[in-house]
């Protein structure tokens, strides 16, 4: 009994951060969009390849999330654009507590769009709200396409899904028709971007999908 109601209160502590952190977001003029992925999928290559292209017609932060390392950081950082590292020291999350204290330290000035690269996993960050806009699941061919089945909450609170790596689909047992039946049946009408971010196949779309986020100052869907 005493367990259910410390995890309750942790999650209702970070529920009241994260909308905090929203009002930060609106106050700043900022879209905020938290992906998520297992280790490995190609997130912060999807960034330095989405920041290289936009950021001459929009600004740019990004909130890096990692256990131990500065190394995905000092790769955005590369690309001339405000970053702050984030180290869980272990932790399979960030949470709003953690996003708040890194607000702290990015510019000041108006930031038209803000990513957080959340720690890897497909599990623990779909549960916690950060006050970002959209989540969006990112997955590579290279993981196997059995992952919204394994995962279904995951992609239940996404806004729009990645499939990242796609110029290696000929080379892997990648299944589309599985995955697709298997989306359709977790959530029929999420968006789904076929892309690989290292030679840039299909991100258009990606781009055009960023200019779309409507920010409505409502939480993003959490699962638990």
């Amino acid at each position: 009994m005493i367990k259910v109601k410390l995890v309750t209160n942790i999650l209702r502590a970070n529920e009241d951060m994260a909308s905090r952190n929203r009002e930060i977001f609106r106050e700043k003029g900022s879209k905020v969009v938290n992906l998520i992925s297992s280790p490995g999928a190609g997130k912060t290559t999807l960034l330095e390849t989405t920041i290289r292209t936009l950021k001459n017609h929009l600004t740019i932060g990004v909130i890096e999330g990692d256990l131990m390392t500065t190394r995905d950081g000092e790769r955005i950082a590369a690309l001339e654009v405000p970053v702050v590292q984030i180290n869980t020291r272990g932790g399979c999350h960030l949470d709003a507590n953690m996003v708040h204290k890194a607000l702290t330290e990015l510019p000041s000035g108006k930031l038209d769009l803000i990513f957080i690269e959340n720690v890897g996993n497909l599990v623990c960050p779909s549960a916690f709200d950060l006050g970002e806009d959209k989540k969006v699941v990112i997955l590579s061919v290279t993981e196997g396409s059995d992952k919204p089945a394994k995962y279904p909450t995951t992609f239940e609170g996404a806004a729009a899904c990645l499939l990242n790596k796609i110029d290696l689909l000929p080379y892997t047992n990648f299944n589309l028709r599985e995955f697709y039946e298997d989306l359709k049946t977790i959530k029929p009408d999420l968006p789904v971007f076929e892309v690989s971010a290292l030679t840039g196949q299909g991100m258009e779309a990606w781009y055009g999908w960023l200019t779309t986020i409507d920010v409505t100052g409502e939480p993003s869907p959490c699962r638990t």
